[in-house]
């Protein structure tokens, strides 16, 4: 009687205990945006990285769905994602600029590329530009070009692991004035090297502090300016950077680390 008993507490024990695995996949889910309409650059970017990010999704290790309706931007839609990437767009109207503020204020994750942080001064939207580290877009160098990339942190979860410098790979690289890097809630992962400058045939980045790589440490996000063009996903050393940054982002949930 008591080995039955035993034998069929055993296999309850089991049975709880695979539904527990499986409960735990997939990790996350993300809430990709996108634009089809905008640069053709910025669409051949889009196109690399939701193929990128998908290939990632292999083992059910996280749910990567995608959107290029920015009317998705909206409570019901976004609040049980983890983490909402802007690939090459960013909100527009004001109700989408509300949702995502508050999405954010309340412990969401972002993960935004290059034109996703674009804003100059007819954006008219302080909340983002604070968000950002306070930078207005300034200049840029044309054509895009490869650069020199400076690692300001080895030890950090986002850039543990890559050597000191390497050479990303073609982009149209972003300034901002004022850099983030003098609000002292940023923290600046890479930068363009000053070996760089000047940088560009048509339009000249000549001098300055140029961040490639950063988050405002007052939320949960990394903003990466890289994301022109088809050639951003070809360098191991960069793409790397890309895995450690989506990573790091979701396990800093204060909800608890998924990782673990």
């Amino acid at each position: 009687m008591n080995n039955i008993f035993f034998r069929s507490m055993l296999s309850l024990f089991l049975v709880l205990s695979g539904m527990s695995l499986k409960a735990q996949f997939p990790r996350f889910k993300v809430l990709a945006f996108y634009s089809k309409t905008v640069e053709s650059a910025h669409v051949d970017f889009a196109n690399d990285a939701i193929k990128f990010f998908k290939e990632l999704t292999v083992g059910r290790g996280f749910v990567f769905d995608t959107t290029s309706n920015m009317a998705d931007l909206n409570e019901n839609k976004i609040k049980d994602y983890q983490l909402l990437m802007m690939i090459n767009d960013f909100p527009h109207s004001e109700a989408q600029r509300k949702a995502f503020q508050n999405y954010m204020e309340q412990g969401g994750g972002w993960f935004g590329f290059h034109v996703a942080a674009y804003n100059d001064r007819t954006t008219k939207w302080p909340w983002f530009v604070d968000f950002l580290g306070g930078g207005i877009f300034y200049r840029n160098n044309w054509p895009p070009m490869p650069a020199a990339l400076v690692v300001e942190d080895l030890q950090h979860p986002v850039t543990k692991g890559l050597p000191k410098t390497f050479v990303a790979p073609i982009n149209e690289w972003y300034q901002w004035k004022p850099s983030p890097r003098e609000r002292k809630n940023v923290k600046v992962f890479a930068s363009l090297s000053s070996d760089n400058y000047p940088l560009g045939l048509k339009d000249i980045i000549p001098d300055g502090d140029t961040p490639v790589a950063w988050s405002n440490t007052d939320y949960r996000m990394v903003y990466l300016n890289v994301g022109h063009g088809h050639h951003i996903f070809t360098d191991a050393t960069q793409n790397k950077m890309i895995i450690a940054a989506l990573r790091w982002v979701i396990a800093t949930d204060k909800k608890g680390n998924v990782f673990r």
